[in-house]
């Protein structure tokens, strides 16, 4: 009986330290990305670095860009890390759809951009100010 008694309190033990640990992890994945940004963006069309203003309400992510492709406003989400926002324009009469998609570290950011529905791709780093 009381190695079935040893065995439930470190199974016990164990879940616990498992669940502070999940439950640290999960506070440390969480960001706010709220603020001022500047971005250098890399395509096989030039480059650029764009003013990005992110609003942050939990998953939910809307903004302005402001920059070579005009001056815009967006709707994106952050889960976890993960980034992603977008925005349509218009160049030379045309309609523009822009995705960007990254990971956020702290006060740094980077990812891919497409465009044009793939047409056009790059890379980005962002920097908050």
């Amino acid at each position: 009986m009381q190695s079935v008694m040893t065995r439930r309190r470190f199974v016990a033990a164990v879940a616990a330290a498992l669940l502070v640990s999940t439950a640290a992890a999960a506070r440390a994945q969480k960001v706010d990305i709220t603020g001022d940004w500047t971005f250098a963006v890399e395509t096989g069309m030039g480059s650029g670095t764009p003013a990005i203003t992110f609003k942050q309400d939990g998953e939910k992510l809307t903004g302005t860009y402001s920059g070579t492709l005009g001056n815009t406003t967006f709707t994106g989400t952050v889960k976890g890390t993960a980034v992603e926002f977008s925005f349509t324009t218009e160049a030379q009469g045309q309609s523009i759809d822009v995705v960007y998609k990254g990971t956020v570290d702290g006060t740094s950011m980077k990812g891919t951009v497409a465009m044009a529905g793939g047409q056009l791709n790059g890379t980005f780093t962002g920097t908050k100010k």
